[in-house]
């Protein structure tokens, strides 16, 4: 018996509902950047410089996808909230207000990590109908934005749905090793643009490519390939060359993966996992507040204090330092390193 999907469509059609649904939008491209963090730290670049390539420019576009959704909420009248508890659930948890199919979980770089990845970038069916709310597909979540974008465009008129204040626009994010550009939202058209932005460098061009219209960063001879594609590269230890199709699979150079070269950190870690004394529980709370100054970082930029991009590139890199120093702190008997935890920290608890 074939599959029916039962739930009602839910769709966009209040400005509210529209502001909603983009916060959402933030809360889901946030929820991809702890995942790609601890693959990235977990792997040795040395010996894995081709994965590690790959992680590194994924979570870069993860965060150009946050500021994409940050300028549309903007665009809106919205407000752009990251510096908040929902942002940091406990792992594992669910894709934000998707179907529950997906559960991420923290884990090192490896075969689990990325069929969780491609899990999270799974294509849509060019078919699969447009769902706002416990969606199976980031890209069904993002096509009932747009419907509902469209929608409230014609019954109210753009000038009354694109009513932000455009100084809250961010037009640059500098970013090393990424591709893709953040653009500034103020019509039906730019805002197309961005979402079509997140969507093809994660699933593909037309939900049937393998290319996400952009040039490689790192090799400017080759087209660049999706998110998903990328995973996928990794997964069989092979390039898509051009004339590859989603169904052909990858059919170009091989790509060496080492999956023994990578930092056995604990799965889905707490601080709660050590005494409050330890010096893995103080390191982690140490990740935990530094993670969280990121957050606030950001939510400041976003809300009209774009300087403070500047400052979080530096907290990134400060984030760095201290995940690569928990992943080699040994965690206990079983050859585990400790793991990051990405717990929210109260403001008034922060030092």
């Amino acid at each position: 018996m074939d599959y029916v999907d039962t739930r009602a469509a839910h769709t966009i059609d209040t400005l509210d509902d529209l502001r909603r649904h983009l916060q959402w939008a933030i809360e889901l491209e946030h929820a991809t950047i702890p995942p790609y963090m601890c693959a990235l730290y977990s792997l040795d670049p040395e010996r894995n410089p081709e994965a590690a390539q790959v992680v590194s420019t994924v979570l870069t576009e993860e965060m150009l996808h946050l500021a994409l959704a940050a300028n549309l909420l903007n665009a809106v009248g919205g407000t752009p909230k990251l510096d908040a508890p929902q942002l940091l659930p406990t792992y594992p948890h669910p894709l934000p207000h998707s179907d529950g199919s997906v559960q991420i979980h923290l884990v090192p770089f490896g075969p689990e990590a990325l069929d969780l990845f491609l899990q999270i970038e799974q294509p849509a069916t060019a078919d699969a109908p447009p769902q706002s709310d416990r969606y199976r597909t980031i890209g069904q979540f993002y096509a009932a934005i747009e419907a509902g974008l469209r929608t409230l465009c014609e019954e109210l008129t753009e000038e009354a749905v694109f009513h932000g204040d455009p100084r809250r626009q961010l037009g640059d994010m500098h970013l090393p090793g990424g591709g893709g550009q953040v653009i500034p939202v103020h019509d039906l058209k730019s805002a197309l643009a961005a979402l079509a932005e997140i969507i093809e460098q994660g699933e593909g061009a037309a939900r049937t490519d393998v290319w996400d219209g952009d040039v490689d960063v790192f090799h400017p001879d080759r087209d660049e390939v999706a998110h998903y594609y990328r995973f996928h590269e990794l997964r069989t230890g092979r390039r898509y060359q051009r004339g590859d199709t989603p169904q052909s699979g990858p059919t170009g150079d091989p790509i060496t993966v080492d999956f023994d070269a990578v930092l056995p950190m604990r799965r889905d870690a707490c601080t709660t996992d050590h005494p409050e004394d330890s010096p893995i529980r103080k390191a982690q709370q140490e990740f935990d507040q530094t993670y969280c100054l990121l957050l606030y970082l950001l939510e400041q930029a976003f809300n009209g204090d774009p300087s403070q991009l500047k400052d979080s590139v530096g907290v990134m890199y400060q984030l760095r330092a201290q995940a690569l120093k928990l992943m080699k702190m040994p965690d206990g008997d079983d050859g585990t390193t400790a793991g990051l935890t990405f717990e929210y920290v109260l403001p008034e608890l922060r030092s």
